[in-house]
């Protein structure tokens, strides 16, 4: 008899999955804005796509595969 595997806590709440892939948040927009320039916080803001390396280590963490 076999047992259901839980999803990473921390990894459900960072990434979102989409329909090709998962999207993840910028970094470098937590603290110390100060420094940076409009045009770089502007850019960091939303979300952006994972490269394949990473998706395939965020995948394993949300669906036990």
């Amino acid at each position: 008899m076999g047992y259901k595997l839980k999803t990473h806590s921390s990894a459900k709440k960072r990434f979102k999955p989409t329909g090709s892939g998962l999207k993840r948040r910028s970094a470098s927009r937590a603290h110390i804005l100060t420094k940076q320039s409009t045009k770089r916080k502007r850019h960091n803001r939303g979300m952006i796509k994972m490269s394949d390396e990473t998706k395939k280590i965020a995948q394993k963490l949300l669906y036990n595969t």
